[in-house]
This record gives C-alpha cells, structure tokens and sequence, in this order.
C-alpha cells in the first residue's frame, strides 16, 4: 500500500519539474505543460489517484498554496509603480471585473446551458487572470511605458478580487437564494476587505517587530515567514471566508514596501517555494479531470472562448482605461493579455466539488470548463502576445542599453560616457555608498542584490538589452552573468575578470559558466583601476578618414564600444573585434 503512496507522489514531483524545464527549454508557457502532463498522470495512465493519495486533505491543501503564491506575488509589487498606474489598476480590478463577470455569465448561460446560478459562479471563477502566466510573458516581452507594471499589478491583485465574488456567489447558492444579493454581496465584500486587510497589516508588522528585534535567526526567517502566512490566511479565512486570500496579498505588498528590516532570505525563498507548489498543483487538480469531460464539449465552448477573448477582456479594458493616458496600441496590448491560471483551476475545483454534494449535479461541469479555458487562453495568449507587442512596437526586439554591475570610479566614466551616446545606463549596485556616488554624476542607479530571485521582475530594464558584470568578486559575475543569460541571451552577457589568474580555463568558475570577456583577452578589473588611477581618459572618436581607422591598430589605446551606422552598440570582447567603418563612433580608453 505505501508503495502506491510513494509512486503517486513520486509522479506529481517528476512530472511537474520535468514541465518546467521542457518549458524553460522549449520558450513556452509552463502552465500548458503541466497541464498536459497532469492530464498523461492522471486520466491517461492512472499514476495519480488524487483522491487515494490525498482523500480529505487536497483542497485544504490547494486552499493554503493558492494563499502562499498570492503572497508570493504581493511581495514583488512596489507602491512606487502604484504611484503612476493606480488609476487604471483600479479600474480594472473593479470596473473591468464586473464587466468581465457581466459578459462570462451571460455567454455561460446562454452558449453553454448552464443554470443561471452555476452560470453566474462560473462567470465570478473567470474574473481572475494568471499572474503565473503573465509575469513570464512580460519578461519576454518588456514592454515599453507603463504596461509592464499595469499587466503586473492586475494580474496579482485581480485574483483576490475575482475569489471573493465567487465566494459570495457560492455562498448565495449554498444558502438557497438571491433574493438580497446585492446587499448580502456589499456588506460581504466590505467584511472581507476589512478583515483580510486589517490581518494582514498586523501581521506584517508582527513579521517586521520580530525580525527588528533579532528575535528569529537568519536560517529561520523563510520559515517563520510561512507560518506567518498559513496562520494568517487560517485566522482570516474562520472570520470570513476566503477573506485570506487578500491578507496574504496585503501582508507580502505590506513587506515588500517597508524598509525597517531586510526580508531578502525571504524573497530569495520564495520563489523556488512558488515554482514547487504552481508544479504540485496543477499536476494534481490537471489528473483529477477525465478525458470524457473535456472532449464532451463542441462548437459551444469555442463560442464561449472567443466571447471571453474577443468581448469581455476588450470591453474591460476599453472601459478601464477611459480618459486615462494610454494610447490605442497600449489598450489593445492589455486587451489581448488574459489568460486564466492557477486560482481559476483551483476555485472552481472546491467549489464544484462542495455544490455537487450539495445537489447541483450541473457542477461537475463546471472543473473541465474551468481547464479547457485555462488551456485556450494560456495557449492564445501565451504564442501570441510576443509577436503581437512586436507588431505593435511596444516591445524591444533589439534593445540597445546597458545594465551594469558594478559602482567603482571607472564604471562611473564609462557610464557617463555611453550615457552621453544616446543609450540608457542602469548600475546595481550592493552598496550604497558606491550607489550615491554614481547618481552625484547624474547617473541612474540603484542598490539592489542582483543575484536576487526577483531582480528581474523589480529592475526597470526598459531600453536596456545587455549586462556588463564588473565586480571585483569573479564568482559574482559569473552567477549574474547566469542569472540574466535567459533575458539578454549569452551573446549580451559580458564579464570582466578581476585578476589574470581567472582568464585561465582551470579556474573554479568555468569558461562556459562566466559571460563573454570585456574588452581584450588581458584586461581584468585590476588592470582598468591602475588605468583609471593613472589619469588615462576614456575618449569618443569619430571615424571619418584613414587616419582615424588606423587608430584601432595603436597598442596604446584599449577599445571599449563602437557605434555602428545603425546606431548599435557593438562590445569589444576577447574574441575577434567587430570591423569598423567611417562614419562609425569608436569609444576607447587612452593608455597613455
């Protein structure tokens, strides 16, 4: 018997890490692997039993992820992007989510033949998008403006929302009637607002005084931090229902904003806690489906997908967005990015489950709609919001700006320079001081851990298309230079070795582990300090005549970056340098 325990557990682990790799590996959204992998685990080959393996324990355990990955996506939203997009947040976690459960309950209704009740829960269910899904899009994407943190801020915030209308929804069904919904409806929401906020808040603030304190050691941090969150999201949820989804949100926004303590242990955690729970889900809720279900559907379930494609999402956001600054291809792009994830997956399978032992047999329907629209969306949207934000040249296909690790006196002059060219400059990095001496020359900088899990997701690398890793700590490089390989791709990862004795091949961090060499096949970080502190400047040249080309052939000048006709940045590397042209700018450091 054990072994059955252990071969289904052993599955849902492979099977869902082995989803996430294909994906990193294939460019592909997750969620569709995992998916088609949950769906082989379960109703294909029969691996997965859920209901033997986790009996009355799978939707608690569902209840208490979904709370965990919203607090997780709090802690990566920072009021200073509020401050310029609220407006429109706003209006689309309200004005766009009411039209949105307006236009799905309609279509479930009427396309579908749903029961006007079942039809108004699943309308509620189809509120929420996928933060899961778009988060991974808008890193391929990078949108330009505000539109990375307007996709970033609905797709966390408008789970909570659409959780809590089902909520309600369901509890109406339960309770026999819809007689007083509306005022049922408001005090229940105000209810869960209140309490889920006002948890939250002290929650936070019990995370912030004990950590202040020094009352929980550094290797414990992560883990207090769960407890905080799973007791909170309990306590919140006794009070009022579902009402923890929102002070698990709260709670990670509250500490992600605050600056009294560090929460990096956390921060650094949770992200590999979000891939292992998204994982476990999905496989599990994507095996309880039976293949029956999802082929009984024809004609009518595509109807529905195109009304919530091509009419709800559009009107949400056309409405959302009026008198606010955003132009027509921005409004477009919003209304072409809703794809459906894991809260709708695992909403909709509690819900279906507690109303078919409450009678309403309709409901068993409603777990295989809920997955063939995750499916549709997330493949649709997933393919096609890249090319289409190209299309729209609201993306940066070639992005020509430089991110650099690193604050020192030499970095700063290069800095100033490339900045001086046209091209946006962002430096990280750890230490402040180095960080406000580089702003004192009207440099954009920040001091942040670039190794950090969500570095990514916090830096705004608008314009910005490559990495110049400089440090004077070689292992700190090579590991950024890692970190950013999947956004910039390894040819746009530069590395600059701190001593000579780590160009050679035998050293720790190996070759093909570090970024492309800066510059020559000799110069490391110490060499660039002796330069810089013997006054050597670094210049600009115009190449328009002989003279100037053959200048590139003098030992005692160290090209650096060349402007092409084009206006590319081209890097020299250790490899063969690029081939200049008249006409070209030549950035250089004199040797003399």
């Amino acid at each position: 018997m054990s072994e059955q325990y252990l071969i289904g557990l052993g599955v849902i682990i492979l099977f869902g890490m082995t989803a996430q790799w294909l994906a990193w590996r294939l460019h592909l959204p997750s969620i569709l692997l995992l998916l088609v992998l949950g769906i082989i685990a379960g109703p294909v080959s029969g691996l997965v039993d859920t209901n033997f393996l986790f009996g009355n324990l799978l939707f608690p355990f569902v209840s208490l992820s979904v709370g965990i990955i919203l607090f997780e996506g709090g802690l990566s939203l920072r009021f200073s992007e509020f401050q310029s997009v609220g407006k429109i947040i706003r209006n689309l976690i309200t004005i766009g989510a009411l039209i949105t459960w307006a236009v799905a309950t309609a279509a479930a209704y009427y396309v579908l033949n749903l029961e006007f009740k079942l039809a108004l829960l699943f309308g509620a269910i189809l509120i929420v998008t996928g933060p899961t899904v778009v988060l991974p899009l808008l890193r391929q994407i990078r949108p330009k403006g505000n539109l990375y943190s307007i996709a970033k801020w609905e797709g966390i915030m408008i789970d909570p929302v659409g959780a809590i209308v089902a909520v309600l929804v369901f509890e109406e069904i339960i309770s026999g009637g819809f007689e007083q919904f509306t005022a049922v409806s408001i005090i229940g929401l105000l209810k869960t607002l209140i309490i889920g906020v006002g948890i939250g808040w002290i929650s936070a603030q019990l995370i912030i005084l004990f950590l202040k304190r020094y009352w929980v050691p550094d290797f414990l941090h992560n883990s207090a931090a769960i407890m905080m969150v799973v007791t909170t999201y309990i306590v919140s949820n006794l009070i009022q229902p579902e009402s923890g989804l929102v002070t698990a949100t709260i709670l990670g926004i509250l500490l992600a904003n605050q600056n009294k303590v560090s929460i990096k242990h956390i921060i650094e955690f949770k992200e590999n806690l979000r891939v292992i729970l998204i994982s476990t889900l999905f496989i599990v809720l994507a095996a309880r489906l039976r293949i029956d279900d999802m082929t009984h559907y024809s004609w009518n379930i595509l109807v529905f997908i195109g009304i919530l494609v091509f009419i709800a999402r559009p009107l949400a956001v056309f409405f959302s967005t009026l008198g606010q600054d955003l132009n027509l291809k921005e409004k477009l792009f919003l209304s072409w990015l809703a794809p459906r994830g894991i809260v709708a997956a695992a909403v909709s399978s509690i819900f279906a489950i507690e109303l078919t032992t409450q009678g309403y047999k309709d409901a068993e329907r409603l777990i295989p709609l809920t997955f063939i629209v995750i499916i549709a969306t997330v493949s649709l949207y997933g393919l096609s919001a890249v090319p289409l934000a190209r299309w729209l040249k609201l993306s940066e296909p070639n992005p020509q700006g430089v991110l650099i690790l690193g604050s020192h006196p030499w970095v700063r002059q290069l800095a100033q320079i490339i900045k001086s060219i046209g091209f946006r400059v962002l430096i990280v990095d750890s230490n402040p001081e180095n960080v406000a001496q580089a702003r004192l020359y009207n440099l954009e900088a920040t001091v942040a851990n670039i190794l950090a899990e969500n570095i990514i997701d916090e830096l705004n690398l608008e314009g910005i298309g490559r990495l110049f890793a400089a440090t004077a700590n070689d292992e700190v490089n090579a590991l950024a230079a890692l970190h950013f390989e999947d956004l910039f791709g390894r040819s746009e990862v530069y590395q600059l070795p701190y001593k000579k004795k780590e160009l050679r091949e035998e050293q720790p961090v190996s070759r093909h582990l570090r970024g492309r060499r800066l510059f020559s096949e000799n110069m490391t970080y110490e060499r660039i300090n002796e330069i810089y502190n013997s006054h050597a400047e670094i210049k600009i040249l115009e190449l328009n005549s002989e003279n100037d080309l053959q200048l590139l052939n003098n030992k005692n000048i160290l090209p650096l970056l060349l402007v092409d006709l084009q206006n590319n940045l081209i890097i020299y590397t250790d490899e063969q340098g690029p081939k200049a042209a008249r006409g070209m700018r030549l950035v250089y450091q004199d040797l003399h």
